[in-house]
Formats: C-alpha cells, sequence, structure tokens
C-alpha cells in the first residue's frame, strides 16, 4: 500500500472486472467489481486468488465503498484495490488510508493537487488501514 498512486482511464488492457455474482459462479476469474450495496466479506474466502477489487462510487456522498476497502485490507488482501467513479480530489488521502492504491475517476484528476492533498498533514488522529502511526501515540508512545 505504500507504492505510488495509480491512475486508470483505460483498463482495455486488464482482465475485467467481474460482477460479484458472476466471480461467485467462477473458479478462474481474478478480477470483481463492488457495487455500494454488495458485501465485501463474500470475497474473503476467496482473497487470495483476486488480483483486482474494484470498488464502485456511483456517487461522492456514498460511502459504503471506504468500509468496503477497509474489510478487504484488514483481512489481508493485498492485491490492487481501486476505487472507480465519483472519486474526487478531496476524497483521495481517506481512500488511500482505507485502502484503494489505484483510482479511475470519471473525471480527470490534476496529479499535482493529488500529490499536494496528499502531502498537506504530516500525522493522521485515527488507525486505519495503512500503516500510518497516529499523533496520539507518538506522544503517548
Amino acid at each position: 500500500m505504500g507504492d505510488p498512486l495509480s491512475f486508470r482511464t483505460d483498463a482495455a488492457h486488464e482482465e475485467p472486472a467481474v460482477t460479484l455474482d458472476a466471480f461467485l459462479d467462477q473458479s478462474n476469474a481474478t478480477s470483481v467489481r463492488l457495487e455500494p450495496d454488495e458485501d465485501a466479506r463474500a470475497l474473503l474466502p476467496y482473497l487470495d486468488r483476486l488480483a483486482l477489487v474494484e470498488i464502485a462510487f456511483p456517487g461522492y456522498r456514498d460511502g459504503r465503498g471506504y468500509s468496503a476497502a477497509r474489510i478487504l485490507r484488514e483481512a489481508g488482501y493485498q492485491g490492487e484495490l481501486r476505487a472507480q467513479g465519483d472519486v474526487l480530489v478531496d476524497q483521495i488521502a481517506f481512500m488511500r488510508r482505507c485502502g484503494f492504491d489505484s483510482f479511475a475517476p470519471e473525471k480527470p484528476l490534476d496529479p499535482a493537487v493529488v500529490e499536494a492533498s496528499l502531502a498537506r498533514y504530516d500525522h493522521v488522529y485515527q488507525r486505519a488501514a495503512d500503516a500510518t502511526v497516529p499523533v496520539w501515540k507518538l506522544r503517548h508512545g
């Protein structure tokens, strides 16, 4: 998760992410797309075979994808975790902390603005799926 962020606009060279139902019915799919109303815990028995989990964000106000990402990362998923859809630059830092490492926004994001937003704060206050140590723990060791 410490790798550079990836922004995708054309996934034609990849195996397409199949729906959750299609994934559960197949034994050879390695990419799956989760919709906001689908439970990420259904993927837990298959984490070792997954290369990509694409999580849909149909609207920036819908935060269920954050929970799905954190469930997968905390269960040990090491593959690519992509936020796709209505992804705004203001959300990237929070998505990153939940475990997303690639993004496929509907509207292009300026890479310089994304990097600036990620570098804005030196410390965090809460634990998350990433390895960042919360500031309270740094203070109280």
